[in-house]
């Protein structure tokens, strides 16, 4: 089996999808890693929003009453949960070719993760982290309790990654069309990154606000604040979800995506494999039309 494109063949071996996953996994874990302390302001400002009702009083608040360890905690949830969503998002992109049927397999596998990450991060006394975290969850509600969020965690995550690829492949697009003013090809290096990098940031800040409902949804289940999905959006209310913790989303996924793909494609490129294009392709089913996010490898020139 082999990816073509203009002519050139990339054979996707069993060695080329080792490091399809091995890239996945540390692109999104070490990404995400490094934006723990956003996280936690945002999931602390989603659970408790009458406390902690701006970013700048979340943040002084939290180091006052916990210290600077604060900032890090849910770390190892960060890390082993989303580098295993990463990992199974871009190997299931190359296998299915789409984005919504990579999320699915990606969110089963950062579920359990999410669900201790968001309990130790906004409940001071719960657990240290993943290794005891765990324990304490299955022992209180089972199996059944790393999967509370599944609904809505699909729910942010399936409509943020296919707006997200979509916005991408248009951002480059009008970027080159009526900024740069110029074919990819004959730009440097350096502009093409810095297009990748301001199409990666506008792309993530844009899936952060489709997704913003869903994500406070998670946080409120996790955090038993409402029993069920509707209970938890009665509770928010309509506007509160859009808006609460907004801010600090798009701050915080804009950069993690745009290091994502900045990452991945390093990684591939150190593996002696090719990097991506990206590729919008409509596919029909019935009278409706379904968008693939379809990742077209290409070698580096």
């Amino acid at each position: 089996m082999a990816a073509m494109e203009g002519g050139i063949s990339q054979e996707l071996t069993p060695r080329y999808y080792a490091l399809c996953t091995i890239g996945g996994m540390l692109s999104a874990g070490t990404t995400h890693l490094a934006t723990t302390p956003l996280d936690v302001l945002k999931v602390n400002m989603q659970v408790h929003p009458i406390k902690y009702y701006s970013i700048s009083s979340c943040f002084t608040t939290l180091l006052r009453e916990q210290g600077p360890s604060v900032l890090w905690k849910g770390w190892t949830g960060k890390f082993f949960g989303y580098g295993a969503q990463g990992g199974c998002r871009f190997e299931v992109l190359y296998i299915f070719l789409s984005s919504a049927s990579a999320e699915v397999f990606a969110n089963l596998a950062l579920c359990p993760f999410e669900a201790v990450k968001v309990r130790v991060q906004a409940q001071p006394s719960y657990a240290k982290g993943m290794f005891d975290g765990f324990p304490k969850v299955y022992a209180a509600e089972g199996a059944r309790g790393f999967y509370r969020g599944l609904v809505p965690l699909l729910g942010r995550n399936i409509p943020f990654s296919m707006v997200m690829f979509s916005t991408f492949e248009h951002s480059v697009d009008f970027l080159y069309r009526n900024v740069v003013k110029r074919k990819k090809e004959e730009c440097s290096k350096t502009q093409q990154l810095g297009v990748t990098c301001l199409a990666g940031y506008t792309a993530g800040s844009v899936g952060s606000f489709v997704s913003n409902p869903a994500d406070n949804i998670v946080a409120s289940l996790y955090n038993r604040k409402a029993e069920s999905l509707v209970l938890a959006i009665r509770k928010i209310g309509l506007a509160n979800l859009f808006t609460r913790s907004l801010p600090i989303r798009m701050l915080l996924v804009g950069p993690s995506i745009t290091l994502q793909w900045f990452f991945y494609d390093t990684i591939k490129v150190l593996g002696g494999l090719c990097c991506f294009e990206l590729v919008l392709s409509p596919l029909q089913f019935g009278n409706g039309i379904f968008v693939s996010a379809i990742l077209t490898p290409l070698f580096l020139s």
